[in-house]
This record gives C-alpha cells, structure tokens and sequence, in this order.
C-alpha cells in the first residue's frame, strides 16, 4: 500500500543527514580528517533519521492547512488531543487519558530538562542506563546534573538487562530522587517486557524516585515485540512518570519541532506547566499541531506497521551481515531502527583503531555514527531506516572495502 522501496533524496533540502562535511567537522561521523571519496555516493545511516518520505496522511494535512492563509494565535484544538488519547488507546491500551493529561514539549529533551528542573536541585545526580543516548548526556551537564550511570549487561542471549542491584546500590549512594528511562532504549533497541518495567518501577517506589521516561521510539517495534507503557504497570508507576513521546521518529517529523508529555499526576503536572511558563519558549506550532493529528489517524497506523515490517526485515538483514564478521559483538534490535556494534575485537584483530575503521566506512559513503559517545571503547551506532536495496548497497561496499584484512 504504501512507497518504502525508495530513498527520498533530501540533498539541499535542510536534512543534516546528508550533509557529510558538517557530520564529519562535527565529529559525529568519528575522525574529522576524512572525506567521501570520488565515485561514491552519500548514503546516510548516522542521525536518527529515515530515508523514507512521511506518511501521505502527514502531507495532505499540512497541504490542507497551509491552503489556509491565516497563521496567527492558536491554542491546540480537540482533534490534537483526540488523534493523542486515541493513538494510545488504540497502539498501546491505555485507558483514561484525558486532555488535561497532555501537554506539548518543545522537543522531548527540552521535556527532560523541565521536569529536572522541577524534580531537582542543582548538582544532584540523575540515574541513567548505559549504553546512553547522547542527548542525555548532554542535556544533564549542560544543566549542571552530576549523571550517574548504571551499565545493561547482556545475557546469555545476547539480550541487554538491566542490572537492578546495581540499580539500587547507585541510588542509595547518589541520594538518588530522579531517573531519565528509556523504552524502548536506544541506542542497545530493547524493548522492555513488561515484568522488567514492573520490578524497575518497584525498585523507584521503594526509594522514592521520580521517572522521565523517554518514549519517543514506543511505535517503532521489530519482530512483532510489544511496547509497554511505563505509566501502565501500576497505579503508582501512573503517578511518578513524566512520559515523553513524540511522532517524530514514527514519521521522521523532527524538523516540524513537536513532542508531548503525558503526567497524571496533579501536583506534577501543576509544577511542570509553571516551570515551562517561565521560559516563554514552550510554545507550540500550528503546522506541528496537523502534522501529529495527520500521523495519528488510521492511515498513519497502517503506514507504521508497514514501516516496522521493513524496518523487520532490515534489521533481519544487517544482523545476518554483521553475524557473519568474526569480531563484530551485537544485540538484535527489538525496537527503533538503530544497530549498536562494538568493534573492539575486530579492530584489535586486525591492528586498526575504531578511528581507522569509521574513517574506511565514510570514505567509501556510508555515514555510520560514532558510537562512544554513547558508551564503549569502539562502538558505532548504525541507521537502518532506509530501503532495503540501499541498505545491501551499503553493506556492499562495507564487505568490500571496510571488514577485510589489513593489506
């Protein structure tokens, strides 16, 4: 039904994505000394961001209300709140939200650092899991948050856990009181099953910890895995989570610049609205507005189960790739369109440094992200959303070029 066999080309129309000289100055793409050589086209697979063309219900929504001339003060209309309460309803079974329940957020780390300004003092110490996504990372230093981090472990089956008495002992000796949870977690892809959610969220109400739960990447799910509302699992999970969401990822809106927050909680909610009155920079975007009630409609939910069988299928693609190279270490995503690699044994193997290593990837067009940043030593943080034709290009070129000995 739907057009995901072909990469838009969005060259010179605003997406960073393409732009491989200020990704490479940026050091996003690793050492900064390379360039894309000759012959080779760009293929991006660094930012979280898709190489498809959005939903054809985002698109005619904003054609329809850009055909009507008139752009001035607004407030979020019903159909906002409504496409919201019914998505959830729908996609995730929850039940009982209302629209004073919802807010808007410019963006959802902009959400993150309202609510810890709400949460905490100055100098305390937020728990995060590493792996960590960058945007964190940043957002607690730069807003003067002493980060503590607590790493997944992978299990016997490859599968990333959290480490709950590590957990706890970090949040006794931090004097811990907020937590930034991911689900589904990006950049490791694990989609949290529900008893995981149940006993973090137990180990928060023991210790008196708030939540911030990123779940911007809760409609990307692989392999038929099932996303569970943090805010679900129990009546106080309901009452301690600031949940974040987005339909940016869903339907690679992030440059119309529009998040929301779901808080049941009265006190909470109170607390947030005041601290995001004080910026006077919280303010919505009349064509954000109908891109959201244009994804989250009917045809939207059938485009984003057609997305995630493609993005299935990528992912069934990459790793069947990346399992064939000795030295390559990887979870399987269950969620987001994003492949963690840790390369250190490969490098290690074959006298290279992971620098050596990205710097061959971008030369020959595949603009894979440094994963440090993120957590380990030699890591690269790998996008899948693009065709899949596109994708075995990119393999391509990294089986022939890249992963070979060194000569």
């Amino acid at each position: 039904m739907f057009n995901f066999t072909e990469a838009i080309d969005r060259t010179g129309k605003d997406a960073i994505a393409y732009d491989a000289q200020a990704a490479i100055r940026g050091g996003s793409l690793g050492p900064t000394d390379v360039e894309v050589a000759e012959g080779f086209d760009i293929i991006p697979m660094w930012v979280a961001d898709m190489s498809f063309a959005t939903a054809p219900s985002v698109t005619r929504a904003l054609h329809e209300r850009v055909d009507h001339p008139c752009f001035g003060y607004f407030d979020p209309s019903p159909a906002y709140y409504d496409a919201i309460i019914r998505w959830h309803e729908l996609r995730n079974g929850v039940t009982g939200m209302r629209p004073e329940h919802i807010a808007y957020e410019n963006g959802v780390l902009g959400g993150v650092a309202s609510t810890l300004s709400v949460l905490c003092s100055r100098g305390d110490s937020v728990l995060v899991h590493a792996p960590t996504y960058v945007g964190f990372t940043k957002t607690l230093r730069n807003a003067g948050y002493d980060l503590v981090s607590s790493a997944l472990i992978r299990d016997d089956q490859g599968v990333w856990r959290m480490d709950y008495d590590d957990m706890e002992r970090k949040i006794i000796d931090h004097r811990i009181h907020a937590t930034i949870f991911c689900s589904p977690h990006n950049p490791t892809g694990r989609v949290w099953e529900r008893w995981e959610i149940e006993r973090a969220m137990e180990l928060f109400r023991a210790h008196d910890v708030y939540v911030i739960a990123d779940e911007i990447w809760s409609d990307i799910l692989l392999d038929g895995h099932v996303y569970t509302p943090t805010q679900s699992v129990s009546v106080d999970a309901r009452n301690r989570t600031i949940a974040l969401y987005a339909p940016s990822k869903t339907f690679n809106l992030a440059g119309l610049i529009g998040s929301y927050r779901v808080v049941y909680n009265a006190w909470l909610r109170d607390r947030l609205d005041k601290e995001e009155s004080l910026s006077h920079y919280n303010s919505q975007n009349v064509l954000s507005m109908h891109g959201l009630i244009g994804a989250y409609c009917e045809e939207g939910m059938a485009w984003t189960d057609e997305l995630n069988v493609v993005l299935s299928e990528n992912a069934s693609v990459a790793c069947e790739f990346f399992g064939r190279i000795p030295g390559v270490s990887f979870s399987r995503p269950q969620g987001t369109y994003m492949l963690f690699l840790d390369c250190a044994q490969w490098c290690e193997e074959h006298d290279m440094t992971i620098d050596d290593l990205q710097r061959s990837g971008v030369r020959v067009g595949v603009l894979w992200q440094d994963g440090r940043a993120f957590g380990g030593e030699a890591t690269i943080r790998l996008n899948l959303a693009l065709s899949t034709e596109r994708l075995r290009e990119a393999l391509g070129r990294l089986k022939e070029y890249v992963f070979v000995a060194k000569r």
